[in-house]
């Protein structure tokens, strides 16, 4: 059974810098797809990226587009901005003095070969062939990986959470940390007042509660179990939740009146306290998110300015644009999807 090489797809996750680029296609070469300030994205780069994707189709029994389709034009579409944003991304490491050595890479290429071939140096280089790689186009894909990592590194480094920042959040937050009082009760809905009342004087008359909960209960959730169920404050319609947290134990209620029917509600025993989690037992937790969030927003803010850095550095030649729209937003795109 063949396996997808964990780089064959390099397609799989590519963000589509819209509109990223303007120019004269006169000045990209014959050879070319697009020129990222100065430097050609060749024609050649493209085919060997679109062919691995083909490979990567046929190792989960996917139907490659057929050229000249809308399909076909998307994919395309998507690898031009794979590979202009790879450059463009290339250029902006060294100005944050991201480096990649050759002992990065190849540490991963031999993590890679433990992970997927068992170190079987054969095994490994029949699975390039798979998938259309030279070890060239592999180095080269993982060096990508790896400066992508580095300036994720570098733009992120800077995001702190101050003690204040998860405290001020807990406290906003206070009820996802909390657990509510709950009660277990057991009741009997009829459709009429007059039905209650009859239930109501069985019940105090000694009336077994779960028989008539099963023979006239229109709960069906409840009915079977004898009427029982337990509530949380402030789940229930208003008139049944009052009544039920306000009752003795054991104590029957007159009949409640609720856009159901009416109620007859029995407590069974007493209110379980609610309670709130201790915020020392959440703040890692609270941490994580906040962190996650603000990285989050630093590395898209940090793709945003890049994009627009390089408006009017890149250009492409005729038939390989990137869509043009009019909110000149960013789209995430999975040639997996």
């Amino acid at each position: 059974m063949k396996r997808s090489f964990p780089f064959a797809a390099a397609l799989l996750a590519v963000v589509v810098l819209v509109a990223a680029g303007c120019g004269d296609t006169d000045e990209v070469p014959a050879d070319a797809v697009a020129v990222v300030d100065g430097t050609t994205i060749t024609r050649q780069s493209l085919d060997e990226l679109l062919a691995r994707a083909k490979k990567s189709y046929t190792a989960q029994k996917r139907d490659f587009p057929k050229a000249g389709t809308p399909e076909y034009q998307s994919l395309q579409t998507q690898a031009v901005a794979f590979l202009v944003q790879r450059e463009e991304y290339a250029r902006e490491a060294e100005k944050l003095d991201v480096t990649v050595t050759d002992a990065q890479i190849a540490k991963k290429v031999d993590e890679v070969k433990k992970q997927y071939f068992a170190g079987d140096q054969r095994k490994f280089e029949a699975g390039l062939a798979d998938q259309g790689y030279t070890v060239a186009a592999l180095h080269e894909d993982i060096r990508s990986q790896l400066v992508t990592e580095g300036i994720y590194a570098k733009v992120t480094k800077g995001v702190t959470v101050s003690e204040a920042d998860l405290k001020s959040y807990y406290d906003e937050n206070k009820k996802n940390y909390s657990v509510a009082e709950s009660r277990d009760v057991r009741h009997i809905l009829v459709k009429t007042k007059a039905q209650a009342d009859k239930l109501q004087t069985q019940l105090e008359g000694g009336a077994d509660f779960a028989v008539l909960a099963k023979q006239s209960s229109l709960d069906p959730g409840s009915k079977d179990k004898g009427g029982k169920l337990t509530i949380t404050r402030g789940q229930t319609v208003e008139p049944f939740d009052k009544a039920a947290f306000s009752l003795k134990t054991d104590e029957l209620s007159d009949p409640i009146k609720t856009e159901f029917g009416y109620h007859v509600i029995q407590p069974l025993a007493a209110v379980k306290t609610g309670s709130v989690t201790p915020f020392a037992q959440v703040k890692a937790q609270i941490r994580s998110q906040l962190e996650g969030e603000r990285k989050n927003t630093a590395v898209n803010d940090w793709v945003a300015d890049t994009q627009k850095a390089y408006e009017d550095k890149v250009t492409y030649a005729a038939g390989f644009e990137p869509p043009d729209t009019s909110t000149g937003t960013e789209e995430t795109t999975t040639a997996d999807e």
